[in-house]
């Protein structure tokens, strides 16, 4: 009996194969499924079969069982995409060891949770110490720095590939530690002052290594706080206005990772004049060279 056909099967495509006389084979050109093996079977491969047939009728059907060559592995070419939710590019960070959060999904071939890593300021890549949690096609991941970082800046990089081998592009946020407060300064009003002046100059100094420019607000008894103009050398000068009486004056200085430092100044306002009561000197009359007191009443509300 001579063959009929031999065909051959994978991923619901059939492909007949033609005699290569030459090798005395049965041969044909496939195209491979537009999609990843990896989830079709446990070992990540499509299972094919082949089916011969004679001219009697009788069939011949081959398996991955007996022919391991039947199962073929489709690698996808789409890479995974990392996003970073915490922290934003730019972000000024008032915690020395924050927890960064990011998700990485592949819709295809599926994320390789090992190969999740991230890199502080260019170092080695760190995988362990890293929460996954599953997501759709992905995972969720958070890592806390195990030692606190200095201040200043830092770069988060961030790397995982798919199960098909695809490595994500690359993903980095830069951001500014900053868990310094402002320095805030005020060189007047002395604190305790008493003035007949219903307005007094309010002047220092303020500054902030890490994050400049520092913003300054001035507050006069809680009343709504009023920006001052921080020179560029950190100083300030302005002018609040007093009421009668105690006053509070209250500075807060703000850096740019929100940061705050407060300084508070008593102030009090008074304008009343004093009111002599009495005079009196005794004796009264005195002798020629003799000594006499003075007594004087006096109020002052």
């Amino acid at each position: 009996m001579s063959i009929k056909s031999v065909k051959f099967t994978l991923n619901g495509q059939t492909v007949d194969l033609t005699l290569d006389s030459a090798s005395g084979s049965y041969k044909g050109t496939v195209v491979a499924p537009n999609t990843t093996s990896w989830n079709a079977n446990s070992d990540h491969k499509f299972h094919g079969t082949v089916v011969v047939e004679d001219t009697a009728g009788n069939k011949a059907t081959g398996t991955v069982t007996e022919f391991p060559g039947l199962a073929l592995r489709v690698l996808e070419k789409n890479k995974p995409t990392v996003v970073v939710t915490y922290p934003t590019a730019g972000a000024y960070i008032t915690s020395a060891q924050p927890t960064i959060k990011w998700t990485v999904t592949d819709p295809d071939s599926g994320i390789d949770p090992a190969t999740i890593g991230i890199k502080i300021d260019g170092g080695s890549v760190i995988t362990s110490g890293i929460t996954k949690t599953q997501a759709t096609n992905g995972y969720s991941c958070e890592y806390t720095p195990t030692a606190a970082l200095g201040e200043g800046a830092h770069t988060f990089s961030f790397s995982v590939s798919d199960n098909d081998g695809n490595a994500a592009a690359p993903v980095s946020v830069s951001v500014t530690i900053d868990t310094v407060p402002p320095t805030l300064n005020i060189a007047a009003p002395v604190d305790g002052t008493i003035t007949n002046k219903s307005a007094v100059q309010v002047e220092g100094t303020t500054n902030d290594a890490t994050s400049s420019p520092v913003t300054l607000k001035v507050s006069v008894n809680g009343a709504a706080a009023n920006a001052i103009t921080v020179n560029p050398d950190g100083s300030f000068s302005t002018s609040v206005t007093l009421s009668e009486g105690a006053n509070t004056i209250q500075v807060t200085a703000t850096d740019a990772a929100g940061k705050t430092t407060t300084v508070s100044r008593t102030v009090t306002l008074d304008t009343s004049i004093p009111v002599i009561e009495s005079v009196t000197l005794v004796p009264n009359p005195v002798d020629a060279g003799k000594t006499y007191v003075v007594t004087v009443v006096v109020s002052d509300t």
